[in-house]
């Protein structure tokens, strides 16, 4: 078992929130991990990418070379399609469709649209409206790794209590809403199989 993730968005949008209960639920499985160091500026609004790495071999590099991940999970389109050659052929693009406009020059949404349009396996879904049906906003980083759940080749009960785990610390209606995000998201991914 192996999968490659590189993971992207913009600074606050919680990108070390979903590596850390990706890397929680593969090492409660006994699996190996390795996470490149975030690049790009971490703070608000700036744009951040990491590379998570899962195996039950031995894993030698936390980089992944272009054209080997097997998932893209981008929380910002531009930022997913800033990724699409790491994307194996066979890989898979998540990506939430709302962008982030934090830049004069930034693509109008038609040329997103036909960036995403080229892909044949991708699941891209507004994880704002989506996380706001589940209670908060702040909680569409989880819709995002509900939707990539069916990609990643971990159990889904193991994500469920990494997430018990990780926010825990901030009480019970944080984790009930992080929980309802992730499952809201998965069903969507779901449906995506189906179709």
């Amino acid at each position: 078992m192996k999968i490659d993730i590189i993971l992207a968005g913009v600074g606050g949008q919680g990108i070390l929130s979903i590596a850390a209960v990706i890397g929680e639920a593969a090492l409660s499985q006994g699996l190996y991990m390795k996470q490149s160091e975030v690049h790009g500026m971490s703070q608000r609004g700036g744009d951040v990418q990491s590379n998570l790495r899962i195996s039950d071999q031995a894993i030698h590099s936390d980089l992944i070379p272009t054209g080997k991940a097997d998932l893209v999970l981008a929380l910002e389109p531009m930022e997913a399609l800033r990724y699409l050659s790491y994307l194996s052929a066979e890989g898979w693009l998540v990506s939430n469709s709302v962008p982030y406009v934090n830049i004069p020059n930034y693509p109008d949404q038609e040329r997103l649209d036909a960036g995403f349009s080229e892909m044949k396996r991708k699941v891209i879904l507004d994880v704002e409206s989506i996380a706001r049906e589940a209670g908060s906003v702040r909680a569409a980083n989880m819709v995002l790794l509900g939707a990539a759940s069916p990609f990643l080749k971990l159990d889904y009960s193991e994500l469920e209590a990494a997430v018990r785990h990780i926010f825990g610390r901030k009480g019970e209606s944080v984790v009930e809403l992080n929980l309802k995000a992730l499952s809201m998201g998965k069903a969507i991914a779901e449906q995506v199989f189906k179709s």
